[in-house]
C-alpha cells in the first residue's frame, strides 16, 4: 500500500512537472544513463483518459491524478486477463495531438500477452516496434528521480537524442527497482525517428 501511495504522489506531481519545461534542471548529464534501444511491439491494458497540460495545469480540471488514484484504488491491475509481470506499471503518453502543447492521451496499465478480451472499460494500446532512447534514472526518491529525468529529456534536441521525437508512444516502466520510494529506479522511454 506505501508504494501505491508514492506511486500516485509521483504520477500526479510528474505530470504537473512534465507540463512546465521551464523549471529549473536539477539533472546533470552524469546522473542519468541514456540508451538506444530497438524494441519490440508491447501490449498493455489498463485505462486512459484524454487530457492536455492545460487540463493537468489546473486542479479543477485536471485529470491524471484522479486516473492514477482510481487505477490504484480500485486495484484495476488485478482485473487485467492476461498480465505478463504483474506488479510492473507502464503509464504512456500517446495520440498526441502534436507535441507536449497539444490533447494527448495518458494511459496507465500493465504488459499482456493477449489483448483479445479485454474487460468493459478498460482499453489495450500498442507501444510500437521501433527505435526508443531509455533514460534511467540513478536511485533517489520518488518523484525527483523521475522529474530530473523529463527536465533533462525537455531541453534535448534531436541531435542529442541522435533522430527526432516521434510524439507518437513515450512511456514510464516501474518495476520492481521502483519499489522503495526512497531509492526508486525509473526508465522513460520516449520514441524517435533516426535520420
Amino acid at each position: 500500500m506505501l508504494r501505491k501511495s508514492y506511486l500516485i504522489k509521483f504520477v500526479v506531481l510528474g505530470t504537473a512537472f512534465m507540463i512546465v519545461p521551464f523549471i529549473k534542471s536539477f539533472c546533470e548529464e552524469e546522473n542519468m544513463k541514456k540508451q538506444h534501444i530497438n524494441q519490440e511491439e508491447i501490449k498493455v491494458v489498463g485505462i486512459q483518459v484524454r487530457t492536455n497540460n492545460n487540463f493537468e495545469m489546473n486542479p479543477a480540471e485536471a485529470k491524471i491524478g484522479s486516473l492514477v488514484g482510481k487505477y490504484f484504488g480500485t486495484n484495476v491491475a488485478s482485473l487485467i486477463p492476461e498480465r505478463k509481470t504483474p506488479g510492473i506499471t507502464f503509464c504512456a503518453y500517446t495520440d498526441y495531438e502534436s507535441d507536449h502543447t497539444g490533447d494527448y492521451t495518458y494511459f496507465i496499465g500493465e504488459e499482456v500477452t493477449d489483448t483479445s478480451s479485454i474487460p468493459d472499460g478498460y482499453v489495450s494500446l500498442i507501444i510500437p516496434k521501433g527505435d526508443y532512447v531509455k533514460f534511467t534514472s540513478e536511485s533517489g526518491a520518488i518523484p525527483n528521480v523521475v522529474l530530473e529525468l523529463w527536465q533533462k529529456i525537455w531541453k534535448m534536441n534531436s541531435e542529442e537524442f541522435d533522430g527526432k521525437r516521434l510524439f507518437e508512444v513515450d512511456y514510464e516502466i516501474y518495476d520492481a527497482r521502483a519499489t522503495d520510494p526512497q531509492s526508486a529506479i525509473v526508465d522513460i522511454c520516449i520514441g524517435i525517428k533516426k535520420p
